[in-house]
């Protein structure tokens, strides 16, 4: 299937009652592990790729921008089911021009440390560029806070309701991800969104709300944070360490590199970690109420 626009994405999940899945990939078998589990269960999907990851300075190799973009664009058109290809959370605004013109289709600046009117300078200018070209923008108002370490460190900045409105009035955004009580790299344990902190923000702002964190988000508080106007929901740790998990039970010393590496048995450690990452959506989409609406 060709790309489809975000705007046509969202306004069916909110037509249908459901959120649209972002669920983070890093290399192929990633990627098709995603795409396997969204036709497994018939629903609309969004592929992509981090760019913060991808543009830090203290990787070992540049990326090549242009490899993921077109390695996510033929997931695309070879899917049965509808779907966007998303570059997302860069500080980088050279990366999200970049972005915008190698074909994602969703793009989004996000710089925690940035002063609030310039940030809002800086995404406006982005989101000129982006819509010029028929890209949609995303980004966040409100700094999550961070539990990679195993504890969750750095204050909830939530995200003030006031501040939202003028945010999305003067940068002109398609999508705001906000702060509400997720956590982002919650590797342990799930936590409760402040539902009554998510209402006051949806009385105010009328753009598609986006969560972040999606990890680390009770099932039961997602859901109502989805009949309360959520429209996308971001995954990406738990899709990892069940990455990490499967490929580590492959026995590598003593073995054929061909039966590790390329030959899709039940000792390759990409097809390990393609099956991981399936299993793994297949865990948590069906709380987004979107499967089966592909059809």
């Amino acid at each position: 299937m060709p790309l489809r626009p975000i705007p046509e994405l969202i306004a069916h999940a909110e037509q249908n009652g459901y959120a649209l899945g972002y669920f983070e990939s890093w290399n192929l078998e990633s990627l098709q592990g995603v795409l396997d589990a969204a036709e497994a269960t018939r629903s609309p999907i969004l592929l992509g790729f981090n760019g913060e990851f991808l543009s830090r300075p203290g990787r070992k190799l540049p990326e090549r921008l242009r490899c993921y973009a077109a390695m996510g664009k033929a997931a695309v058109d070879s899917a049965s089911v509808p779907c966007a290809l998303v570059f997302n959370e860069c500080s980088r605004d050279n990366w999200t021009r970049d972005a915008i013109l190698a074909g994602f289709n969703l793009v989004m600046p996000a710089d925690p440390a940035a002063p609030f009117q310039e940030f809002i300078g800086r995404v406006k200018a982005l989101a000129d560029f982006a819509h010029q070209r028929r890209v949609a923008i995303e980004s966040e108002l409100g700094e999550l806070p961070f539990g990679g370490s195993g504890k969750v460190t750095g204050g909830s900045d939530l995200t003030d309701p006031e501040m939202a409105a003028r945010f999305v009035q003067e940068t002109g955004i398609d999508l705001i991800a906000v702060s509400v009580g997720n956590v982002h790299v919650l590797i342990e344990g799930q936590r409760d969104l402040d539902l009554d902190q998510l209402c006051r923000i949806r009385v105010l702002v009328r753009k598609p709300l986006v969560l972040h964190g999606g990890t680390g988000i009770s099932s039961g508080s997602l859901q109502e944070a989805i009949r309360m106007g959520v429209a996308k929901v971001n995954y990406g740790t738990y899709l990892k360490q069940a990455y990490l998990r499967a490929i580590r039970l492959i026995p590598i010393e003593n073995s054929d590199p061909h039966e590790l590496l390329g030959l899709g048995s039940e000792h390759d450690v990409m097809m390990a970690g393609r099956i991981a990452v399936r299993d793994a959506v297949l865990e948590r989409i069906g709380l987004l109420g979107c499967c089966g609406k592909a059809d």
